[in-house]
């Protein structure tokens, strides 16, 4: 059977039957297209991102008399509708080695048919990027570091656990950029997610204790990540992305 899942439950749960889905666009490029008087052609102003996709999925369930099918729906929408203010976990059978972010955006147009049939399509409002199931585990590396390969043409922001004592170094290198963090005040461990620009202990900020530009970002290709002084072990949760 065929299904999605959002914010944890399964439409399997609820017997839904997937009768087509809109999962495979790819999601628009933020462009400013800017006339120039006397110019040939418009000025490309670029915003460096991608913008949300629309994902839907259009589902029907079957009852066997009217007051069957108003309960499920009702449940169905109480599923779909907790949380509707923030980003939820998206996967289906449809794609099942990646994930998406996303939440429920539009309002939902339940049609009865032949009084036990309802009928819906449910569109979610997605982040632009799908993130591998594999990219999501955490690679354990040495405290001289290693290699990590992005196998997609996109950059990723990873999670970095890093582990030692005093201060450190950590680069990245690979065929586009090198760049080098020093990390002071390091007790026990630092954590580093570049996809939420913050460094931090638990709940304690540590931005004030790194000095470095940007965040680490994994980019197309290989990546060799080294440590230096105080560092002796570090962990990758590289967040692999595609379209």
């Amino acid at each position: 059977m065929t299904f999605f899942r959002y914010n944890g439950r399964s439409s399997a749960d609820f017997h839904l039957h997937i009768e087509s889905k809109n999962i495979f666009s790819a999601p628009a490029f933020d462009l400013t297209f800017q006339a120039v008087p006397g110019r040939n052609g418009d000025l490309l102003l670029s915003n460096n991102r991608f913008a949300n996709i629309p994902v839907s999925y259009t589902a029907f369930v079957a009852r066997r008399n009217v007051q069957g099918l108003a309960d499920i729906l009702r449940t169905v929408k109480g599923w779909l509708y907790t949380q509707p203010d923030r980003y939820h976990l998206i996967t289906d059978s449809y794609d099942p080695g990646f994930v998406r972010y996303g939440v429920i955006k539009e309002g939902l147009d339940m049609a009865e048919q032949l009084n036990r049939l309802g009928l819906f399509t449910v569109t979610f409002s997605c982040k632009p990027f799908r993130y591998s199931l594999a990219g999501n585990e955490p690679v354990m590396l040495g405290a001289s570091g290693g290699m990590l390969h992005n196998p997609f043409p996109f950059p990723s922001r990873p999670y970095l656990r890093i582990e030692g004592s005093g201060s450190g170094t950590l680069t990245i290198q690979s065929a586009e950029s090198n760049r080098t963090w020093t990390f002071s005040e390091i007790d026990g461990y630092v954590e580093t997610d570049s996809e939420q620009m913050n460094i931090y202990k638990g709940t304690q900020l540590k931005n004030h204790t790194v000095t470095g530009d940007g965040f680490p970002i994994l980019q197309p290709g290989e990546n060799v990540l080294s440590c230096s002084g105080g560092i002796t072990s570090l962990s990758v949760t590289p967040r692999w992305c595609c379209l």
